[in-house]
């Protein structure tokens, strides 16, 4: 791994560097802010590659300089400065931020989860300035730095050659078009992405399906064994279904953790481009309308139905606990009237 530059050196601004050479020959510097789990593990990828990396965060321990505007001196020109913040306000603010402390001819590249709609306004913000934007979607999480991860970028194809080092340093070993792709122009990069992750709710979602499936079954005895004989020779296979197999091996029966999943808004808002392009999406949808039922101690939803089917049919029901009933007590009448509803 290339160790860290001399904090030293990037006190003093470096010169503008003479004509460029092809985009797979020249080394490169860049700009990174935000050096959380995927942004720390970015800057040592890139490093690795033989690359210079200035990173600033806020959190001195992990920070190499100590303001954006110390950042930007750090760099020579054309800057590209590459933005792994959380989405929403803290990337726009720092969008903004850049956009009075770079100069013409710079670029800034948004890495993050930032939702499609946003990219349109950071590129008229920075165009105004003269400086570039692209927008990337980032898929490889924890384990990136080591495996690689799959880019997807939306702009100008000048600006994209000008950051292709880069992304050939963060995609993994192999033919390019496996691991990156110019999905269109400003915008696309992140819409990509929002699609991805739509995929992923899904996908993972089937496998859980699946695991609890068998888990209920008492003909299965050893369901982690069967969950790792897929992840060869079958048509399941998959980077998430290793991943589960790994869970499995820690904890065969998911005992230590609680049923509660959170969602980072990409599953929403590809189901809101769905309905807007009137494209059937029913197992995303799902998958995350299941996310949403995770969270709940108890569903009102389930309560109308149980009460539904009480009013209609006499099934019973199971009280709640309280001066009403203790835990299980059953209200209604019993099962014999012959009622066929569900």
């Amino acid at each position: 791994m290339v160790p860290a530059p001399d904090a030293a050196r990037w006190a003093r601004r470096r010169p503008a560097r003479g004509p460029r050479a092809s985009c797979e020959e020249r080394d490169v510097q860049l700009g990174l802010i935000g050096l959380g789990r995927m942004g720390g593990n970015m800057r040592d990828r890139v490093r690795a590659a033989g690359h210079e990396v200035v990173g600033f965060d806020p959190r001195p321990e992990v920070t190499d300089v100590p303001s954006l505007e110390d950042l930007a001196k750090a760099l020579s020109t054309p800057r590209v400065v590459w933005v792994m913040v959380p989405s929403g306000e803290p990337t726009r603010s720092t969008v903004r931020a850049l956009a009075d402390i770079l100069e013409p001819g710079d670029l800034v590249i948004d890495g993050g989860n930032s939702r499609y709609t946003d990219d349109g306004p950071n590129a008229e913000l920075l165009h105004a300035k003269g400086i570039g934007y692209v927008d990337c979607g980032v898929s490889g999480g924890i384990w990136g730095r080591d495996n690689g991860y799959g880019l997807m970028a939306g702009g100008a194809q000048e600006h994209i050659e000008l950051a292709m080092p880069i992304f050939d340093a963060l995609r993994p070993e192999g033919p390019r078009e496996e691991g990156f792709a110019h999905a269109g122009p400003v915008g696309a990069g992140h819409f990509a992405k929002m699609v991805h992750n739509g995929i992923e709710y899904g996908l993972m979602q089937a496998y859980a399906e699946g695991f609890e499936l068998m888990e209920a079954a008492e003909l299965i005895h050893d369901v982690p064994a069967v969950v790792q004989a897929w992840s060869r020779g079958t048509v399941v296979r998959s980077w998430l279904l290793d991943l589960l197999v790994n869970a499995l091996r820690e904890d065969p029966h998911l005992a230590g953790l609680e049923g509660y999943v959170d969602d980072s808004g990409e599953g929403r808002w590809t189901i809101e481009e769905a309905i807007q392009h009137a494209v059937p999406l029913p197992v995303i949808s799902a998958a995350l309308f299941a996310r949403f039922a995770s969270r709940q101690d108890e569903s009102p939803a389930m309560k109308a139905v149980a009460a539904l089917r009480n009013q209609f049919g006499g099934h019973a029901v199971k009280k709640a606990a309280g001066p009403a009933g203790a835990p299980g007590d059953v209200a209604g009448p019993s099962s014999g009237t012959g009622s066929t509803h569900g």
